[in-house]
């Protein structure tokens, strides 16, 4: 089948990718000719593991295509997914503008086809608001009397496992007007579901739903165990203790319920501030996902406090070191990652702030360029006031703790997500903070005054 994505960011190069490696001949279509290029020379703009090696075995083998060239994109595709960006608006609504325009784009090159042409299934993959796929079929037909179907197919790609995401999902959801686009729509991902998981067709406000409700519910697992860690830490327990007793239950499982120092990333906190728009527009509040965004928020000021508690609300002359600026393992992305708040935070308050990560530096430099990056994980505590672990790393789990002591000014950490455990800390000589854990000194340590 011939496919065209439009848009390359992280949802349409991954998905055009993957179904080049299944036998699709797939156009990558983008108006950034930088990334174009790159694509074109066998890199992805994005670290994805994996991809870059699907990207040159699929363009070897002629499945695979980049371009800037709209005409041939759309002309010669059988189904044209829209992948764009859709970011959030100061009051946290979708911007559609993005989507809007490739419907204009698409109507044009179906009028210029005729209605002679077979027709074509213009698929809505980006996440958006329950009702746009709709308004996207409006805007094509208000423009155009050429036929076409109408789908959406929303994506549950985790940054970092996005491939096996893929190639091996839970559920294909797809939202559909005509039982055309549900035959294509099975062709094209009957190959990837072959253990036994379900492709659900539904209707398409339906589909877009399923999205939104996913996101939230997980948001929502991640902002529950944040608060209860925050109880654990009031009254004297252990949220790892805790966590233990309550995942157990086997109706409540253990996934997503790991204290830390939030979501953060380009779908939790945008996904859920669209929901509690989408409830605003229509007079019903969703209080509960409000909260869910609030108290993700929260979760990084409470853990400022415990370094603010340590080290004095004036910083001026500190300086503090940062382990993980994604804000994920496996991933270079830093949009709302906690660790670039907890920066900010520092910055403010008068400290030098180095960090190190294995692949998101380069992103730090443009985000947040006071902040010196540095590329070795032990030569960026050298001479700092503490260590800040922002993200969970596999190479920071098992750290060589003695040279970590050897080069902090203090042998002092924050861990923001409980990678160590306490007594082996205090026996190391370390100053440890964590997330719902009671803090822990070395025997010859004092509390702050």
């Amino acid at each position: 089948m011939k496919l065209t994505m439009v848009g390359t960011g992280y949802v349409g190069l991954v998905t055009g990718v993957c179904f080049a490696e299944s036998g699709n001949e797939v156009t990558c279509l983008d108006t950034d000719q930088r990334k174009i290029a790159m694509l074109e020379g066998g890199k992805s703009p994005i670290y994805e593991p994996g991809l870059d090696e699907m990207i040159v075995r699929n363009r070897k083998a002629g499945r695979l295509h980049f371009s800037t060239d709209k005409t041939t994109a759309y002309d010669e595709a059988d189904a044209i997914f829209i992948c764009v960006g859709t970011p959030s608006d100061e009051d946290g609504s979708a911007d559609l503008q993005y989507v809007l325009k490739v419907a204009e784009d698409i109507a044009e090159a179906l009028d210029r086809l005729g209605p002679d042409a077979p027709p074509k299934t213009v698929v809505v993959k980006s996440t958006v608001p329950v009702g746009t796929s709709h308004k996207v079929r409006d805007l094509i037909r208000s423009r155009t009397k050429v036929p076409f179907h109408i789908a959406d197919n929303p994506e549950f790609l985790k940054e970092g496992d996005a491939i096996n995401d893929f190639m091996k999902p839970d559920r294909v959801v797809c939202g559909v007007e005509s039982e055309e686009a549900a035959t294509l729509m099975r062709d094209l991902y009957d190959p990837f579901v072959r253990q036994g998981h379900p492709i659900l067709v539904m209707d398409v406000r339906s589909a877009e739903m399923v999205k939104y409700a996913s996101n939230a519910m997980l948001a929502c697992k991640i902002s529950f165990v944040n608060e209860i860690a925050t109880l654990c830490e009031h009254y004297g327990a252990n949220i790892t203790a805790v966590r233990e007793g309550m995942c157990a239950d086997r109706r409540i499982g253990n996934q997503f319920l790991h204290p830390g120092l939030g979501y953060g990333g380009s779908c939790f906190p945008k996904d859920t501030l669209a929901v509690a728009s989408m409830g605003r527009e229509v007079g019903f509040p969703c209080r509960l996902n409000e909260a869910v965004h609030e108290v993700n928020q929260r979760q990084r000021d409470l853990f400022w406090s415990k370094i603010a508690d340590e080290l004095g609300e004036d910083l001026s002359g500190k300086t503090l070191a940062f382990w993980g600026v994604a804000f994920k393992p496996r991933t270079d992305d830093i949009r709302e990652a906690p660790s670039v708040a907890l920066m900010k935070r520092a910055l403010a308050a008068g400290a030098s702030v180095r960090a190190f990560d294995p692949v998101a530096l380069e992103n730090l430099a443009g985000d947040l360029p006071e902040a010196t990056r540095v590329e070795d994980m032990y030569e960026v505590l050298d001479g700092a006031d503490a260590l800040v672990v922002c993200t969970e790393w596999n190479e920071f789990r098992t750290p060589d703790f003695s040279e970590m002591s050897r080069r902090l000014k203090a042998p002092m950490v924050f861990d923001g997500r409980n990678l160590y455990r306490r007594q082996a800390m205090a026996d190391l000589g370390f100053v440890y903070l964590s997330v719902g854990r009671p803090a822990v000194r070395p025997a010859s340590a004092s509390a702050p005054a």
